[in-house]
């Protein structure tokens, strides 16, 4: 039987792979022509236009850095009454618990660039599109594993502070915060890490920050600046990788 069912798994993925791939209509002559097409692309982005980056691409990587972060402080904000909302050992009315599970899911279902067309749409072009998107888009993955990490704390301690008579507040403060508090901390910087890698693509739908630049680039075809974009977008995401991992090793 396990033998059987290791076979129809296997069929089921080939089968589900030959179909995939007669729907993505592959054009043969296209990829036969891709390396040449991949070295005359190579040609084009080398050697990359450095003087262009203090012209057009530092205040725009600082731009998305702003957007980074400002829009993972404020996901952080609108996230904690929803993982409060969720975590069943906190909220016991299931209304509100379904409400907020909704909130998660339909936040990490809608990707980033959809949220910035939306708020582009609604605030025009710029950063604050940008930000909005980031933190919306943030609800869900800060919101659903902060919720998770307030679902397994001990419960001595809260139950302790509620048989002296606690407040709620002083339940959250004194029995849950202590316990949540690295999780928290690993949450908002493995998310702003994310993030940093998100903004970069959002000014290409007109949401500010260094894809503006790069939009810029490729619209003209000066692909020596194209390359000095996406090498900053590559410096900056590694740096941003190092910092996370010094802090979290420091403050986690």
């Amino acid at each position: 039987m396990e033998r059987f069912s290791r076979w129809l798994v296997l069929l089921i993925v080939v089968a589900a792979i030959v179909v995939s791939t007669r729907h993505v209509q592959i054009i043969p002559e296209f990829l036969a022509d891709a390396p040449s097409q991949m070295l005359d692309l190579l040609n084009r982005l080398w050697p990359p236009d450095l003087s262009y980056y203090q012209q057009g691409v530092h205040e725009a990587l600082m731009e998305t850095l702003h957007i980074a972060s400002l829009g993972t402080i404020l996901a952080l904000i609108l996230a904690l009454p929803v993982a409060l909302c969720s975590a069943r050992n906190i909220t016991s009315n299931p209304i509100l618990l379904v409400f907020a599970k909704l909130v998660l899911v339909s936040s990490r279902s809608v990707n980033s660039l959809v949220w910035a067309l939306l708020f582009v749409a609604v605030f025009g072009p710029g950063t604050l599109a940008g930000v909005l998107a980031i933190a919306f888009r943030s609800v869900g993955f800060v919101g659903k594993l902060l919720g998770e990490a307030l679902e397994e704390v001990h419960m001595g301690s809260v139950e302790a502070l509620k048989a002296t008579g606690a407040p709620a507040t002083s339940v959250l403060l004194k029995g849950y915060w202590p316990q949540v508090k690295p999780a928290l901390w690993s949450i908002a910087l493995f998310r702003w890490d994310i993030n940093v890698r998100e903004s970069a693509v959002l000014g290409l739908v007109g949401a500010g920050g260094i894809g503006i630049a790069l939009n810029n680039a490729l619209n003209t075809f000066y692909w020596d600046k194209v390359s000095t974009v996406l090498l900053s977008i590559f410096a900056v995401v590694i740096a941003a990788e190092l910092v996370v991992t010094q802090i979290r090793k420091r403050i986690i």
